[in-house]
């Protein structure tokens, strides 16, 4: 019976591992949203835009993130590919008709329109990174914060990618925006294809026998976090080491495709493994190993258990629905601490390409691909270190919100100084804290408000991404820097100098401010359900190493 039960576990541990890797793939195409600065310039001057239309048209690309909700009520309806069809569809008519507009295939459209086409290419990554997040949190639902970690890593690294990709692809000398907005449509579409054969939503093992082994997922997600550090500095260096000559380029190409690749073989060893298992004797089913949920409630029994929780509110650690998480407290402050993270990071990266320019470079390709490496960084590792601390000691994972807040407000304080080399400090500084803010929120919001809901809920936490846009970057930066700057002939306006963001860096770096102390706060309303999930997890622990000392 050990076998017949091993070889099922192997089976579906290897499909389970091969979806992972695609839901990789997918993160890894899906942070296109974030690319905006790569090509801003060119609509500028095509539509002869102020700053303060600029920065609405990026509003209209964040708003796309407001109908993430759709995604969100989809995610308990429609299967995960389909999910992941409507997104890349969506992508390719969104992008792609901005492609025709750049590449002046055909003529700029009304403004309206062109504000409906971000929208549009803003709301397709939702249907993406909802499907993904949703299907592998579940999937893997004891390993929440590695999970969030890695797959939040790559999204933060997809901007470099595509950036990095168009640069050694189409170098002229430096990529064209049209170029740019082609792999943005085509590349993601592709993508999402190849995953919707393997993503899906796997049933929980049918038996503790049958669940896998903590110490060899802990492993596989080791090889995951040394791909992606991987492909950072890989990517680092590419940044740092520029001008390229074309022959190496290509070959900074292929092998940047040949990393990407590699973490299929994580799937194909455990497969390696089922064949073997059949040959191998039978395996004794492992005694005493319990299979226990996060949280463990103790008191009365399940069945009381169960008929008190139809009378009663859940508490949080419990499953939310949506009207009851939007209920309490603690989801708005977590919700208002996102928006003073996520608002005033979406505001560099939104109007770097000014930004850079106003400080003299004439190129922000580099600025905007160190926001995104680094931010991979500031995703997957805290990811992996909240993990870490909250099984070794309990440690609430808004604190690691709460730090990055501070270390983000430094970064706008330097921006502001605007001393040589600031705007490489900036970048790095806040694309790091950006990235530890999306990574340690998704699995904090599903800690606090359970797995049921957790795609709708997850969507309506992202409604900062839009709310943050518009009031930092459409509103803020827009306005003062069309009131610093001068009209062109065209009909749009420039602004060269430090003074031309100054204000709008130390306003955010007050946002931030408030940011730290609600992550503060939380962390203290929440520590004594994070002091439950340490004890479950250290009983989770001792139960499976109970049968290796028998």
């Amino acid at each position: 019976m050990g076998s017949l039960c091993q070889a099922p576990r192997r089976h579906s541990s290897a499909a389970k591992w091969l979806g992972f890797v695609t839901a990789v793939w997918v993160q890894a195409i899906s942070g296109n949203n974030y690319t905006f600065s790569n090509y801003s310039d060119a609509l500028k001057s095509l539509m002869a835009l102020t700053q303060l239309q600029l920065n609405s048209l990026s509003v209209a690309k964040d708003v796309g993130k407001a109908f993430g909700i759709l995604a969100g009520l989809a995610s308990d309806r429609l299967s995960t590919p389909v999910i992941l069809l409507i997104g890349s569809v969506e992508g390719l008519i969104g992008y792609g008709v901005q492609w025709l507009v750049v590449s002046r295939r055909i003529r700029p459209l009304p403004y309206w329109q062109m504000c409906i086409l971000l929208c549009m290419g803003g709301n397709s990554t939702t249907w993406m990174n909802t499907a993904v997040l949703v299907t592998c949190v579940r999937n893997f639902s004891r390993n929440r914060g590695p999970v969030s970690g890695i797959l939040k890593g790559f999204v933060g690294l997809s901007t470099a990618i595509f950036t990095d990709l168009s640069a050694s692809l189409f170098p002229n000398p430096n990529p064209s925006p049209s170029t740019f907005l082609i792999m943005l449509s085509v590349v993601p579409l592709f993508v999402c294809l190849s995953a919707v054969f393997f993503l899906r939503e796997l049933p929980p093992p049918s038996s503790p026998a049958a669940e896998d082994d903590p110490e060899e997922d802990s492993k596989y997600f080791r090889v995951f976090n040394a791909v992606a550090v991987a492909v950072a500095l890989y990517l680092l260096a590419f940044d740092i080491s520029a001008p390229h000559g074309p022959i190496f380029s290509k070959i900074f190409a292929a092998v940047l495709l040949l990393l990407l690749a590699s973490p299929f073989s994580v799937p194909a060893y455990t497969f390696l493994k089922t064949v073997r298992f059949r040959n191998e004797p039978a395996v004794v089913e492992r005694p005493g190993v319990i299979s226990e949920p996060l949280l463990i409630r103790e008191g009365p029994s399940v069945e009381k258990e169960v008929a008190e929780a139809e009378e009663r509110r859940p508490v949080i650690g419990e499953d939310h629905t949506i009207m009851e998480a939007v209920s309490t407290v603690d989801f708005w402050i977590m919700f208002m601490s996102f928006l003073c993270g996520v608002g005033t990071g979406l505001t560099v990266m939104n109007n770097m390409g000014q930004m850079g320019l106003a400080l003299g470079y004439s190129d922000v390709s580099m600025f905007v691909s160190l926001m995104s490496i680094w931010g991979f960084f500031g995703r997957i590792g805290s990811g992996t270190i909240s993990e870490y601390f909250l099984k070794k000691a309990g440690t609430p994972r808004p604190l690691w919100n709460a730090a990055s807040q501070v270390m983000m407000a430094v970064g706008y304080v330097v921006m502001a100084l605007a001393l040589p080399g600031s705007l490489y400090v900036g970048s790095v500084t806040v694309g790091m804290c950006y990235g530890v803010r999306l990574a340690v929120t998704v699995p904090t919001a599903s800690e606090l408000f359970g797995l049921k809901y957790y795609g709708l809920i997850y969507n309506i936490l992202i409604l900062n991404l839009p709310l943050g846009s518009f009031l930092f970057s459409g509103l803020l930066a827009g306005l003062l820097y069309d009131a610093q700057a001068t009209r062109t002939a065209g009909g749009g306006n420039t602004c060269v100098g430090a003074h031309c963001y100054r204000l709008v860096f130390m306003v955010m770096a007050m946002a931030c401010i408030v940011g730290f102390g609600l992550d503060v706060v939380l962390s203290i309303r929440t520590r004594r359900v994070y002091a439950k999930i340490y004890t479950s997890k250290r009983r989770s622990k001792r139960s499976e190493a109970a049968p290796n000392g028998q």
